[in-house]
């Protein structure tokens, strides 16, 4: 074995040699420190230096004894977790209390950024051990300290190696370094730091200073190199609690078919269910299906990406785990009868008066303290569930029965991107005929134009744009026969037709329903009208009910979970793979990817899954994800995530320069679409300063190793059913760079805002959003008994179509959830990144972004109370601000997070 030599000290300075263990990073070298036993353990060290080179390996610099150089402070600023700083008790929580004591809590490494000049060898590392300051611990922050001595020739520090002597993790904030010539470092943190019992692999953070890989600092182009291939893992092995390892997979831990064979699910993801991938577990297969993984233990996230203290004790720890572990089964055990109705609309109402009694559970106050906007104080001290009145009933509680607003929800409701132009005429299918019947739709130009009331003909208002319309037949009709074969529900392939007014506001015109041959019967298709005779209006109003339970299926598993979560993650998995936490494209998307790994997981465990809420309320049941992948497969394109792109497409607008944002709206008073191009534009002003920053020639995004790997990767890897498409943007210039940015900050900002936030206002009172349709049309193929009862009894038609009081109360109390933002929600424009603010240009241009937000408050507020836009102003009318930049915690309907945090 090769022994380092360690040099004679004088016998003036007895020196005791130390052996933790070596400090490896990497295999490029290992070096160990002698230590004066006359210094203080919570003191700055006089450290030398050993090292030795294995073969083809450099090594840092030779032993040499440090010269005098600066006195150099580190601050390192740890939180408190929820059960203190240590959680656990007995012999661990001694021995770590005595590291504290002895000062040997946090071991840190000084890097130079720079190499050796005359060795051109990484210069050794300055080493301090770091002792906690401010006594007893407190509330809130806890500060450690250490002091070095750098030498003058050290250079600029490039980054700093951590090592946490506790036998827990630690959460660190941040390091503050003070004293050094280059003056004040701030090290962003952030970040888990695990025990050196359970991994010996220290640390390593680096500077706020961001550089592209070509520009990297010769001091730390390894450590930048190691770093991103430690992150992105081996592919083997299952994932461990406090791994930080990024890696991709298919989503095939949806069914649990060891638990029942009725709960296995495909695999999503490949050609058969093109679906884009997630972060892998690891996990092992299941018995009876082993294309299938284990739904075993937690859910494995990267640690970092965990939710944070506050969040946890806020909302993951307790609220979302409380409401699908005991809320959801509690709600059930109440209810009992799983098919039990409500029996009048009263009945409904009365969730928001009375609530539901919940039964007690062991730990006093368990409701209040997880989900006070839920459980109310009654008298004799038990729970009830109560639910708020949502902003639209408040003001107006018969809003859900009106076809205006009907109509006006979806332009400025929860699912204002589904909406498209009519451009052909007459509508028909692509379909197969053969499978699905006749492709023409049962909507004709003479019903249409009767309706219309001679204000216009067909023809002309399809050429002057007047014609709208919400589309889920083609979608929808490949899965009504199956959907069919579940207890409870029924479903069917949909068209519905709004006329836009010369009031800026639209009418509904017709509803087309449509059943495919099935059970011997021939293809069945229905048009409803708006009715001035009581049983056409009851049909218009039954199929109405249809439609919105489409609406909700396709919101919920399209516009919010396929077009924000779900395609997110593959960028987030890439960025963390390809990109090192130096780059500055790095350092711009990590606030918008904020806790979205952890929030899909819990979307995987509970939401998602085979039986889980989704399946169990909304129409599509066990074949949602079946339908939200065939909705990737045909309707999702990258280009057309970007909001300008995504109008166009609809026929919602067209390209026109003259025009505010470049855009000629079809609907003027479009609320999503005009506060939409609002923050589109800031977020792209704010992307092209931070871009041609960095990017002063454009053809350096083409030589950027870093940035070319991590583009590629999303496209052939994360969406790698889609990888052969044409419409992938290239990664050549810096517009190329600027647009695809800015699609996916507005992906998981404003447009996740738009489709999330406004949950519990708009469907929290289920009958203007019902999310399942559980029987089929009175006039689809009745018995003489079920029509005589829909004549008899409407209401108790409609409210049969309704979900169950079940499913709607479960519903309800996730949305009420779901809705809400987190206390310590970071909103877009608001808090700049340190990495931002050390530099003078980004943090100008940021200043110029946070004040456009500000003024787009205003420009909203002003909008909402403008009597010319209707579809944002008038009596009963929910103000739009779901788009407005910020928010305060515990606030449903309005701000815009940084990133898709719930």
């Amino acid at each position: 074995m090769l022994k380092p030599q360690v040099s004679h000290l004088s016998n003036s300075t007895r020196a005791h040699l130390l052996f933790p263990k070596p400090f490896i990073h990497g295999s490029r070298h290992a070096s160990l420190f002698l230590k004066s036993s006359s210094s203080s353990f919570i003191k700055a060290q006089k450290y030398f230096r050993v090292s030795f080179k294995p073969s083809k390996i450099k090594a840092i610099a030779s032993l040499t004894e440090e010269s005098t150089g600066a006195k150099v402070k580190a601050v390192v600023t740890v939180k408190q977790t929820i059960g203190g700083l240590i959680t656990s008790l007995g012999i661990e929580r001694g021995l770590d209390d005595l590291q504290d004591l002895l000062g040997k809590t946090l071991l840190l490494e000084l890097v130079s950024a720079e190499l050796d000049a005359k060795t051109e060898l990484e210069k050794p590392t300055i080493q301090a051990f770091a002792h906690r300051i401010g006594g007893k611990v407190a509330e809130g922050d806890v500060k450690y300290e250490a002091e070095f001595e750098v030498p003058l020739d050290f250079g600029e520090v490039g980054a700093i190696f951590l090592e946490n002597e506790h036998h827990k993790e630690m959460f660190v904030q941040d390091i503050v370094l003070d004293g050094l010539p280059h003056g004040t470092i701030n090290i962003t943190c952030g970040s888990w730091v695990h025990s050196k019992y359970d991994n010996d692999r220290k640390r390593v953070f680096f500077t706020t200073k961001s550089y592209l890989p070509s520009q990297t600092p010769s001091g730390i182009r390894r450590l930048r190199e190691e770093e991103l291939v430690f992150l992105r893992g081996n592919g083997q092995g299952e994932r461990k609690l406090g791994d930080r390892i990024y890696d991709y997979d298919v989503y095939n831990d949806i069914g649990n078919p060891d638990k029942k064979p009725e709960l296995a699910r495909p695999v999503f993801g490949g050609k058969e269910h093109p679906y884009p991938r997630r972060c892998r577990t690891g996990r092992p297969r299941c018995e009876t299906d082993p294309s299938s993984e284990k739904r075993k233990n937690n859910f494995y996230v990267p640690r970092d990406e965990a939710f944070s203290e506050v969040k946890q004790l806020t909302f993951s720890a307790k609220t979302l785990y409380s409401l699908f572990h005991a809320l959801v089964p509690s709600i059930g055990t109440v209810i009992g009868d799983a098919d039990l109705g409500f029996p009048y609309i009263a009945a409904i109402d009365s969730l928001f008066s009375e609530g539901l009694e919940m039964p007690p559970l062991s730990k006093e106050g368990f409701w209040k303290a997880v989900m006070p906007r839920l459980f109310k104080v009654i008298s004799g001290g038990g729970d009830v569930l109560r639910f708020e009145v949502p902003k639209p009933m408040e003001r107006d509680k018969l809003f859900w029965f009106k076809d205006e607003e009907f109509a006006r929800q979806t332009l400025a409701g929860l699912n204002p991107c589904s909406i498209k132009l009519v451009t052909e005429w007459p509508l028909k299918s692509e379909l197969d005929p053969e499978i699905y019947g006749p492709p023409e739709s049962a909507i004709t130009t003479e019903l249409l134009e009767a309706e219309i009331g001679g204000i216009t003909r067909v023809e002309k208002a399809i050429r002057e744009k007047k014609l709208i319309i919400l589309d889920y037949h083609d979608l929808f009709l490949p899965f009504v026969s199956k959907v069919r074969e579940i207890k409870g529900t029924t479903l069917y392939g949909s068209r519905t037709i709004f006329f836009l007014t010369p009031e800026g506001t639209l009418r509904p015109l017709a509803i087309e329903l449509t059943r495919p041959p099935m059970d011997g019967k021939p293809q069945w298709k229905q048009v409803f009208t708006p009715c001035y005779h009581s049983t056409g209006c009851w049909l218009w109003r039954i199929a109405k009910a249809h439609v919105l339970a489409h609406d909700s299926g396709f919101h919920q598993l399209v516009s919010h979970w396929l077009r924000t979560h779900c395609v997110t993650e593959p960028y987030i998995i890439a960025t963390n793979r390809q990109l090192s936490v130096m780059h500055p494209i790095y350092r711009l998307l990590h606030p918008h990817f904020r806790y979205t790994i952890e929030i899909n997981a819990l979307a995987r465990e509970s939401l998602i899954n085979a039986n889980g809420i989704i399946e169990s309320a909304f129409s599509p049941g066990k074949y949602s994800m079946e339908i939200c992948s065939a909705a990737y497969d045909k309707l999702w394109r990258f280009d057309h995530q970007a909001l300008p792109n995504d109008l166009i497409s609809r026929g919602m607008a067209i390209e026109d320069l003259t025009q505010p944002h470049g855009l000629k709206l079809t609907i003027e008073d479009y609320p999503f679409a005009n506060d939409g191009l609002e923050l589109w534009d800031a977020i792209k002003q704010w992307v092209s300063n931070y871009v041609n920053h960095y990017y002063p020639d454009t053809s350096l995004v083409a030589s950027d190793d870093e940035l070319q790997a991590w583009w590629k990767e999303i496209r052939t890897v994360g969406h790698a059913d889609k990888k052969d498409e044409p419409w992938w943007p290239e990664l050549k210039t810096r517009h190329n760079l600027i647009d695809i940015l800015t699609t996916i900050i507005w992906v998981a900002s404003g447009h996740h805002a738009a489709v999330n936030f406004g949950q519990y206002t708009y469907a929290g009172y289920f009958p203007n959003r019902p999310t399942i349709a559980r029987i089929k049309m009175p006039t689809e193929d009745p018995t003489d008994e079920e029509w005589k009862f829909f004549l008899e009894k409407p209401e108790a038609v409609l409210l049969a179509t309704f979900p169950s009081k079940l499913q709607a109360t479960r519903i309800m109390a996730v949305l009420n959830v779901l809705s809400n933002h987190s206390p310590d929600e970071e909103y877009i424009g608001e808090e700049i990144e340190q990495a931002w603010a050390d530099d003078p240009i980004i943090n100008a241009a940021f200043e110029k972004f946070s004040g456009k937000l500000k003024e787009l408050e205003g420009i909203i507020d002003e909008r909402n109370a403008n009597p010319k836009l209707m579809n944002r102003h008038g009596a009963g009318i929910v103000a739009y601000e779901l788009l407005k930049p910020h928010s305060k915690p515990g606030v449903t309907g309005k701000g815009v997070p940084y990133s898709i945090s719930i």
